[in-house]
């Protein structure tokens, strides 16, 4: 039986890491995958091995390493939970990782509006220690990637990326998108 991979797509505080959690807890064996838990790892205890500037290598060689050994030791249904707005980067994760003949690939798009999603940073009580220099809150990452959302690169997804595409566009949504992916898993 083919595996599902769940990949999330969407700026910060748009629920991501809300959502994953809320699926893991109802898809059986299954596991969140979240870089955000790699940053933390990292500036926790190897604060002086990350990169000064530029892409985080050390974060991302450990995800990478995570995401290799819960693909072969293990059957789980792997959630992958990280802002994954480029397509670039979608469509390595979906043809070299997770391709189609090992996994059901399953993409969810936060598509969160802006003005609440600058309400939610600034509300925001969470750790900022997932951070290596370049920001010091939440807004400040917010305010970058609706920069960034001018590259190129930076797109929404769109249906054929994935074997099946949800859009959250708010809170509610998130269980009705649970339900059909557990309707799926029963497949």
């Amino acid at each position: 039986m083919k595996r599902l991979v769940i990949i999330t797509v969407g700026k910060t505080h748009s629920g991501k890491t809300t959502f994953a959690r809320a699926l893991e807890k109802e898809l059986q064996s299954s596991m969140v995958i979240d870089q955000d838990n790699h940053a933390e790892f990292i500036n926790t205890f190897y604060k002086d091995l990350r990169p000064l500037d530029g892409p985080n290598t050390l974060k991302h060689a450990i995800s990478k390493l995570i995401v290799n050994y819960a693909i072969e030791q293990t059957n789980y249904h792997l959630i992958i939970c990280n802002s994954n707005r480029s397509l670039k980067d979608r469509s390595y994760l979906f043809k070299e990782l997770f391709p189609k003949d090992d996994f059901i690939q399953i993409m969810i798009h936060f598509d969160i509006p802006y003005d609440v999603l600058q309400g939610r940073v600034t509300e925001s009580q969470r750790s900022t220690n997932i951070f290596r220099g370049a920001y010091s809150n939440f807004a400040e990452v917010l305010e970058k990637q609706q920069t960034d959302s001018l590259k190129e690169d930076v797109i929404d997804p769109v249906e054929g990326e994935a074997d099946y595409l949800f859009v959250i566009k708010d809170n509610a949504d998130a269980e009705t998108v649970i339900l059909e992916i557990l309707q799926i898993a029963r497949q």
